[in-house]
Parts: C-alpha cells; sequence; structure tokens
C-alpha cells in the first residue's frame, strides 16, 4: 500500500497552522473532555421554523423565544415554564422539547423526560395557549409517549401503555382508542425494539391532514422470544425483559390501521397476506383519505409503497424497486403540494440520486445524476420549482448544500465550505440556518438566504477556538491509500502538534467500518475526538480508515461486503495497518487498534486475524457473532443463518479466538439492551478456552453508550491508561 495523494483542500481551517512549544501547550484532561465539557462547541438548541418564515422560535433554558431571521432581534417570549398553572404542578419543569400547532397557537412540550431504550422515551407533556395565556397537562392518569397535535390545534393523540389516546382540549376529555395493549404482546401507536433500532422510529401513528382520522401501526409480538437483562443494585438483583428477534428468529406481525374521529370506528387497512414482512414507514398524502403504506420484504430488498384509500379500502401499488443486494429506508418520500408529484431518493443508478413521478406511479423524470451521492433532503419550494438537498459531490468527505429545479436543470451550490454544510430551512424556504464545520474547526453558525449569500453569523465559536490554540489542538489531515487489489481508500491522520519525522511513535487505529458508515469527515469530531487530542498530546498517532462497506462513494464499495460482514472490512484495516508500520516514523512494533460496537467487532477480528500487526486492541461493546444481533440489521447485510451459515462463522471473532497474541482489552455494559453483553461472554469464553489472557471491564446496569454519572471518565480513563502501559 502507497501514499496516492495527500488532500490538501481539507486542511483548509480558520485556525492557521500554528507551531508551539511543549512549555506553550495546556494538558488536555479526560476531566475537561467528560467532566467539564470544556471543548464542547456552542450550537442551536430548539430551533424551529414559523409559518412566516421571517422568524423561528428556539428552546433557550427554560423559556421558547421568538427571533427574526434577518437581523437577529428577539421578537418575544412565547412561553416561560413560570406560566404553567401553579395549581397543576407545584415546581416549573425544564423543557425538554417542544412543538408548534400548525396555526401557531398553542405550544405543545415535553418535560421530565425519562428513557425507554435509545430513542424511545415518556414525559409529562402540556399544551400553552399563546392566545388565552393558559396552560393544561396533556394527561392527568400518566406519563405520556409521542404526544402530537391535530392540524388544527385542538386535539393531542398520545400512548400510554401500548395503547392510543386522544385528548380533546376544549372539553378536556380524555378519550381512549385502543384497549389491547399490553407490554411484550400488543402495542398500538408506537414500535417495538426492533423497528426503533434498525428502521429509526418510535412514532407509530399519524393524523391525517384534515384531523379526521389518525393511520396507526400495530404490532403482535406474541411470537417474539424474550431476552432478559439483569438490574444489579440490590440485594437479589432484577430482571428486565424485553422482545428482541435475533437473526433468524420470529418478528412481530405488524399491521396498519385507522381510526376515524367521527365514527368512532377503527378499521384495519390490506397490506397483503403475507405476515413475514416489515412495513417502516406510514405517510399520508396530501388527500385525506389516502395513505403511502411502505412495505419490505424480510429480506430487505424488494419495497413497495402501497397507496390506500382508507374510505373505499381500495389499493394501488405507487411504487415498486428491487434490488440485488439491499435496500435502506429513509424519511426521504415527499408528496407535494400539489397533490400531483412525490419525490423519493433511490440507488436505482448505483448513487443515491433524487427522483420524481407523478401519482400513478409514473416516472416524470431523475433530478440528479453522477457518481455522488445526496445526503439529505430539505425540501421542496413549489412557488419556485426548487429543491434542497444536501449531497456530498466534490467529495466523499465533504457534505454541501445544492438547489436544482423540479424540472432536472440549474443545479446550484449553495453553500459549499470545504468541509460539513448542514443545512435547515425556513418553512417559506427564504432562509436557511447554516452549520459548517471542518475536522479542525468547530461550528461556524449562520443565517443565510435561499441564494446561499451569509445574512449573519449566529455563533462562531470563537471561545472554543482560542482554547484549540491554547491547547495545542492537533491537525487532521486526509489522505488516500491505494491497497494491493487497486482500491482507494480514505483515511484521517492526527499527529502530535510537535511531531519530528526523525522519532518514532505508536499509532492507534480508531475504526467503526460498518455499512453505510463514515468514520473519515471533514467535519468536526465531537468528544471521541477530543479524545484522541489528548492522546496525541501523549505522544500517539491516531489513524481511521473507511474499509471497503463504508458509505457515501456508491452502491457497489458499500454493498460489496454483502453476505460476508466483515471479511473485506477487516482486510482492508490490516493492510493499512502494514502499510503504517513501513511508515520511518512509526513504531512497526507499537499499533494498535480502538472500535465501539461494530468497531468493537472490527478490532476483536483485527487483533485476531491481524495478530501479527496489532499489538494492542481495545473492543467496546462489540458484536463477537452475528447470529446474537437483532434481524432487521443484520439480515439486511447477511440473510438468515439458515441461509448464510458459512458468511455467520467465518467471519465471527469467536472462531479466531485461538490466533490472539497482543494484548486486548473488552468493556461492556451489562444493561445494554443493543449489543448484548452475552457477545463479549461468548468471545471471553472462547478465549478462556485457547488459554488466551485479556483485561475485562463490565459496567453495571449501563447500555450501549456506556455513560452516566462518572461512567464515560471512568471508561475513557481506563483505555488511555491501557494504550499507555501497552503501546
Amino acid at each position: 500500500m502507497n501514499y496516492r495523494t495527500t488532500i490538501g483542500i481539507f486542511l483548509i481551517t480558520v485556525i492557521s497552522n500554528l507551531v508551539f512549544s511543549q512549555s506553550q501547550i495546556t494538558t488536555i484532561t479526560l476531566d475537561d473532555i467528560w467532566k467539564t465539557g470544556k471543548f464542547n462547541a456552542r450550537g442551536m438548541r430548539g430551533y424551529e421554523s414559523m409559518n412566516d418564515g421571517i422568524h423561528f422560535t428556539i428552546l433557550e433554558r427554560d423559556s421558547i423565544n421568538k427571533y427574526r431571521y434577518d437581523n437577529g432581534d428577539k421578537v418575544a417570549t412565547l412561553f416561560h415554564s413560570s406560566q404553567l398553572n401553579a395549581a397543576e404542578i407545584e415546581k416549573p419543569p425544564q423543557i425538554d422539547s417542544y412543538s408548534l400547532s400548525r396555526d401557531e397557537t398553542k405550544i405543545l412540550f415535553a418535560a421530565n423526560t425519562e428513557s425507554i431504550y435509545r430513542y424511545s422515551s415518556t414525559s409529562d407533556y402540556f399544551v400553552y395557549d399563546l392566545e388565552k395565556r393558559t396552560s393544561y397537562p396533556v394527561s392527568k392518569n400518566g406519563k405520556q409517549r409521542l404526544a402530537d397535535l391535530s392540524p388544527d390545534g385542538s386535539m393531542v393523540a398520545f400512548v400510554r401503555d401500548n395503547n392510543l389516546f386522544v385528548k380533546y382540549l376544549e372539553s378536556d376529555l380524555e378519550k381512549q382508542v385502543t384497549f389491547d395493549g399490553s407490554y411484550g404482546k400488543i402495542i398500538n401507536g408506537t414500535t417495538d425494539w426492533v423497528y426503533e433500532e434498525e428502521f429509526g422510529i418510535t412514532k407509530g401513528f399519524y393524523w391525517s391532514p384534515d384531523g379526521s382520522k389518525i393511520a396507526f401501526l400495530r404490532f403482535d409480538e406474541n411470537h417474539v422470544k424474550e431476552f432478559s437483562l439483569t438490574n444489579y443494585g440490590t440485594l437479589y438483583p432484577g430482571k428486565h425483559s424485553y422482545k428482541y428477534p435475533k437473526a433468524g428468529e420470529d418478528n412481530s406481525i405488524v399491521s396498519v390501521h385507522v381510526f376515524n374521529l367521527q365514527s368512532g370506528r377503527i378499521t384495519q387497512i390490506d397490506v397483503g397476506p403475507e405476515t413475514d414482512q416489515y412495513i417502516p414507514r406510514l405517510l399520508w398524502t396530501k388527500n385525506p383519505d389516502l395513505l403511502a403504506i411502505q412495505r419490505l420484504n424480510r429480506l430487505q430488498n424488494n419495497l413497495e409503497i402501497i397507496l390506500s384509500n382508507v374510505e373505499t379500502g381500495s389499493n394501488q401499488l405507487l411504487y415498486e424497486e428491487r434490488n440485488k443486494y439491499y435496500i435502506e429506508i429513509t424519511n426521504d418520500l415527499t408528496f407535494l403540494y400539489d397533490g400531483k408529484r412525490f419525490l423519493i431518493t433511490s440507488e436505482l443508478d448505483g448513487f443515491n440520486h433524487l427522483y420524481l413521478y407523478d401519482m400513478s406511479g409514473k416516472l416524470i423524470r431523475q433530478l440528479t445524476k453522477g457518481s455522488w451521492e445526496i445526503t439529505a433532503l430539505y425540501g421542496v419550494d413549489l412557488k419556485r420549482q426548487v429543491v434542497y438537498f444536501q449531497a456530498a459531490k466534490e467529495s466523499p468527505l465533504q457534505r454541501e448544500i445544492y438547489s436544482v429545479s423540479l424540472d432536472g436543470s440549474n443545479l446550484k451550490k449553495l453553500s459549499g465550505l470545504v468541509g460539513t454544510n448542514n443545512a435547515r430551512f425556513s418553512k417559506t424556504f427564504d432562509y436557511y440556518v447554516l452549520s459548517y464545520s471542518n475536522a479542525n474547526r468547530p461550528a461556524y453558525i449562520t443565517v443565510n438566504n435561499n441564494k446561499g449569500e451569509e445574512v449573519r453569523m449566529i455563533q462562531d465559536n470563537a471561545r472554543l477556538i482560542a482554547l484549540m490554540r491554547e491547547y495545542g489542538f492537533s491537525s487532521t489531515e486526509f489522505i488516500t491509500l491505494t491497497t494491493s487489489e487497486g482500491v482507494l481508500l480514505n483515511a484521517s491522520i492526527m499527529k502530535p502538534h510537535n511531531f519530528d519525522p526523525q522519532k518514532k511513535y505508536p499509532v492507534l487505529m480508531y475504526v467503526y467500518g460498518g455499512p453505510g458508515s463514515q468514520t473519515v469527515r471533514n467535519g468536526w469530531g465531537g468528544t471521541t475526538a477530543l479524545w484522541f487530542h489528548l492522546l496525541t498530546q501523549k505522544g500517539f498517532i491516531v489513524v481511521s480508515v473507511d474499509n471497503r462497506g463504508t458509505g457515501f462513494r456508491g452502491e457497489e464499495f458499500k454493498k460489496m461486503t454483502y453476505l460476508q460482514l466483515g471479511k473485506y472490512e477487516t482486510q482492508d484495516q490490516i493492510e493499512v495497518a502494514r502499510y503504517l508500520a513501513n511508515l520511518p516514523y512509526i513504531d512497526e512494533n507499537r499499533i494498535g487498534i480502538y472500535g465501539w460496537s461494530y468497531g468493537g467487532y472490527m478490532a476483536l477480528l483485527c487483533m485476531t486475524k491481524g495478530a501479527d500487526v496489532f499489538r494492542a486492541g481495545i473492543a467496546v461493546a462489540p458484536v463477537s457473532s452475528w447470529r446474537y444481533y437483532d434481524n432487521i440489521y443484520t439480515e439486511r447485510f447477511m440473510r438468515t443463518p439458515q441461509e448464510n451459515q458459512e458468511g455467520y462463522d467465518q467471519n465471527s471473532p469467536v472462531s479466531f479466538a485461538s490466533a490472539l497474541k497482543g494484548k486486548l482489552l473488552i468493556a461492556h455494559g451489562t444493561g445494554d439492551d443493543n449489543v448484548h453483553v452475552e457477545n463479549s461472554i461468548e468471545m471471553i469464553d472462547a478465549l478462556i478456552k485457547q488459554n488466551k489472557q485479556f483485561e475485562m471491564m463490565l459496567y453495571p446496569n449501563r447500555d450501549h453508550g456506556i455513560s452516566g454519572g462518572n461512567t464515560r471518565l471512568h471508561l475513557f480513563g481506563l483505555m488511555t491508561d491501557f494504550l499507555l502501559r501497552e503501546l
């Protein structure tokens, strides 16, 4: 493997290349990163556009305030937590999230939020009437989930105890819609664990555009097997059991229902005779009688969008897509307000692009083309006949903001500073809030007009930039490497600020490597990247490589790992490590690897299959066999164990435990509901059988994020000490 090119353009940064002497540098500590948050970048919390496109609201501490886009003037405080009726609540709670009714006369907000799983939670919801200046709880009968105002703001629908409810605000009537909800058996209006984790949805009910109906999903979990987690901390530890369908095992049976508020009737919608399938999305069209139902087969390579008339019961196949690998579900399906067309993104031509169809399902045109990918669809401005989106057009490492006309012409780059550009448009598409960063510069947030011109600056993170100078943050460089098979791989490298090419340095390779992922990206990296800066201060070089199977380089690059997860990804990481070992400034005997989740799986494979290369490895919350992981994710890439036994077993680190030579640290939370600690237990059992020594740290009751209190501080202290000792 050799250097192909150094991508110098990515080194553009607001921070100039400064040379520091050791005496000028302040030492980064773990407390700085995980206790005081000294290096946290500032952003915008709870930002929402208002209907007029001139104003936006933002959540600031205990207030929801209204500002102008153009000059930033604060126009009003719409709500302060002290305005809650004293009779309803003793102490004003902290506002966790909020939304405005469509006519902007009411605010629905959540407080006292408690997490269930990664994305799901329960809250106390309140409604504040901006005209009457009164507030009231949505329900006094227990916390609610997913509360959502009706289009006219007169009702709130929510889920409690796996049942769907409607609250009529004027009469204060709370109506229970479904009655068969039961934990571990039937779910109405929200989703099961695996839909939440792998399809990214927890909300399973949707108001029709006129507010006359609610479409909702119903999950029958009765045949899904349970997994139990042990909760430590009491004399006799308790158990938490929940339905978790592993690869090849039974799923929930999902059905679609519509509640008619006027008649009070619930109608089941025909989604076909097959029950071993997925219904990953529901979306009303602009017609309040037409519901779009996305239907995906279990192999996830055949997507159908069914257009159902909920009044007549008739169904129409609106869209169908087949793929020789798999199809990933997105939120990009958009029905235009003219009621005649819809937009969808697809990899039909090998790259993720934008397509326009009419409501009969006929393709009108492909709006974007080329060897690049759309990464986010922002919306459609019908007045100007323009679509706004984000893309990795100029490089897979970058993100730019673009617009294109609905006739496929006039593709324009609106924001293209070298790095990562993220946008949130006003409802009228006159303005957008742009958050720009690169690997060496934290977020620079501005208001821009729809031509891309900066109107004003909101946040420049100047305080953090000054700290970065004071602490001598290293620059991140980007390079491309060519493998022995001629494959180009993107990589990043961070060197100590006082780097001396005549010295030999230890290397830590950071890996995730999973399908469609990306660690090599020219954007601000968050707390993990801050830890890498700490390591460079301690004399490490930190390298990350996006192996085959990662994203934003087209379908063939991403999906070539199909049916054999771990094989090519590991080959690439090992080959990069061998290349690094031959560089004059790297100590070939001190190369380590670290990863979390899929990255932990990769670290275990590299420490076994690449035992001659890696001296030390850290696997946090690792998968050790895809047989132990959930079926939606695993079968998307591997099919079932029954169909692909070889693919499952030949790329499981458990099968290669005998090859371990280096020092290995495994860390896992015992309360991990996502990647169960069973994975680590099976791995260490295999290591013990082979008489292989290793280190292990369990974090009691911690979930997949291994966080809370001093947990992250402890974990990264453990990992830092391990690397200093073993590398």
